[in-house]
């Protein structure tokens, strides 16, 4: 029998609806908004929207027999109603019937005509109908599918199927709810057009930001060595393909310099270039750093979030600290490199970047592999065109370089007097091993500087095993010689003395004698108490301890 009972629509609920469509930001809350309501009229047994979107599942689509143009489709994005079984909610947006393409069954063709598809009674018009025995066992009475258009453009389908035979009063309020939904999903894509913008351009100034310190701190391109000069036609011959590099180097070598001078050099320099530090980032964040997550895909997960391969489409993403990448997320990097695709955590929508790839390391790779910590296949796809930055001991003809330019910088920078690396302290710079590379000459340089705030510039490089300290340094060319105690105290009086002389006969402070010595000011205060040690008369001051 017939359900003739009247489908109403109140206006309360009417206003209510579209006045919270309208406060809505993303496209799914939108989305949840529209069908959940629809759904809850006693007389809807199903709510659908389906959204125009580039083709993602065509290999594995349900109609692929039926679409000839693979480029877009209608995707199922929210479901709503209650079947006729207990229990059984028909929320689901990946089954058979998650895709249409258009032009294809009821929902293909109100999208291709921009026209909507009404059956009032099923029972006397069946030929929109797939599933006829479904329809009979929900006791589906009538089909009402509107095209959502804004200004002019087809954006999607909304569709219900009802309890009750369809009359024009509804199909009018359903044409009014239809034409609500099409501009509030275009306020929502803007929206979140708006916050990938955002995003990407948060992304791009916290990279910039890096870079003008990393181009201050380490220098850029300095020296003309041999091994800087290879490196540096190896970055030319690269840098205007879509080759993917691996840097290999050492740490504080300028691996991230090299990385920047391939993108500036290459097609994509008007695009951003995006860091990850693999070593920064917890295992547990990794898929959502990478490819971003949607809401509520985990717990804190507040809202949609892109992650830096969308931040870097069309550009370039460096991937510093490679070896870092647990190898439970390998395979996923691996399957974006090759194919160009990814899914958000929390989303199945497939989507797509072009991005070149830069990758840094200071781990053995090979080693790396034969321990099973990295995959194989994902090395020999990063290894297209390897860069090795030569450690600083390498090309130790760049330090003297290095050294005044740094020096010159952070003087500009602290607003004091210009000074000069004697050749005495240029030799030991060039003399000392420099585990730490570039970073660790700049770092010295800027402790050089500091010290040179109250005095002369005063060059300080740290003890190593197999090295001499270079200031003031206790040294016997026979080390069978042994030192009477009177003796060594005589050593550590002329060594505080000159320590003092050296430093004003300042104690306390990063300028200090206290600090040169490598002991504590209240220490160094008793030592020159005990040893009856004097300013000198002319340069003599009440308070020794400023």
């Amino acid at each position: 029998m017939i359900d003739q009972t009247p489908f109403i629509f109140s206006n309360e609920v009417m206003h209510q609806l579209l006045l919270d469509m309208a406060q809505q930001r993303t496209t799914s809350n939108l989305f949840e908004v529209v069908v959940s309501r629809l759904a809850t009229f006693s007389h809807v047994a199903l709510a659908r929207i389906w959204v125009l979107r580039p083709g993602d599942i065509c290999h594995s689509c349900p109609v692929k027999a039926e679409c000839h143009d693979r480029s877009n489709c209608l995707h199922l994005v929210a479901s709503a109603g209650q079947s006729n079984t207990e229990g059984v909610q028909w929320t689901n947006i990946h089954g058979k019937y998650r895709r249409f393409p258009l032009g294809a069954r009821k929902v293909g063709h109100i999208a291709a005509t921009s026209k909507p598809v009404v059956v009032e009674h099923i029972n006397k018009d069946s030929q929109w109908i797939l599933d006829v025995e479904w329809a009979q066992q929900e006791k589906i009475q009538g089909f009402a599918g509107q095209p959502l258009i804004f200004q002019g453009k087809v954006l999607g389908v909304l569709a219900v199927f009802t309890k009750i035979n369809l009359t024009s009063d509804v199909l009018k309020v359903l044409r009014v709810i239809a034409d609500h939904v099409a501009a509030a999903l275009a306020n929502t894509l803007a929206f979140e057009e708006i916050e990938i913008l955002k995003q990407k351009l948060e992304l791009e100034n916290s990279y910039l930001r890096e870079e003008l310190f990393d181009v201050a701190s380490m220098g850029g391109f300095v020296g003309n060595s041999y091994a800087l000069q290879q490196v540096l036609n190896q970055v030319d011959a690269v840098a205007p393909t879509n080759a993917s590099v691996l840097i290999l180097g050492e740490s504080g070598t300028g691996k991230e310099l090299v990385a920047r001078e391939i993108h500036h050099r290459s097609s994509r320099k008007d695009k951003p270039m995006i860091k990850v530090n693999c070593a920064s980032i917890p295992r547990d964040l990794f898929e959502s750093e990478f490819f971003g997550h949607a809401k509520g895909a985990f717990t804190g997960a507040l809202a949609d979030r892109n992650g830096r391969f969308s931040a870097a489409d069309g550009g370039t993403l460096f991937l510093d600290e490679l070896g870092d990448i647990p190898l439970e997320h390998q395979s996923k990097l691996l399957r974006v490199l090759q194919e160009g695709e990814y899914e958000r955590v929390g989303e199945n929508q497939t989507r797509k970047t072009d991005v070149r790839i830069i990758a840094a390391t200071n781990k053995n790779l090979h080693e790396e592999i034969v321990a099973k910590k990295f995959r194989e296949d994902l090395y020999f796809r990063l290894n297209v065109f390897p860069i090795r930055v030569p450690p600083l001991r390498e090309r130790k003809e760049d330090i003297e370089l290095l050294a005044n330019y740094f020096l010159q910088k952070i003087l500009q920078e602290m607003n004091i007097t210009q000074q000069q690396f004697n050749m005495q302290q240029l030799q030991e710079l060039k003399e000392y091993d420099w585990p730490g590379n570039v970073r660790e000459l700049r770092n010295i340089v800027e402790r050089s500087a500091i010290f040179s705030l109250s005095g002369p510039l005063r060059l300080h490089l740290p003890e190593t095993a197999d090295s001499s300290t270079h200031s003031h340094a206790i040294t016997t060319e026979d080390s069978s010689v042994i030192l009477s105690e009177k003796k060594m105290l005589e050593l550590q009086r002329e060594n505080t003395r000159a320590a003092l002389a050296q430093c004003n006969w300042k104690i306390y402070g990063i300028d200090g004698a206290a600090t040169l010595l490598g002991i504590k000011p209240t220490t160094l205060a008793t030592r020159i108490k005990k040893m009856n040690l004097k300013r000198p008369v002319a340069n003599n001051r009440a308070d020794i301890c400023d």
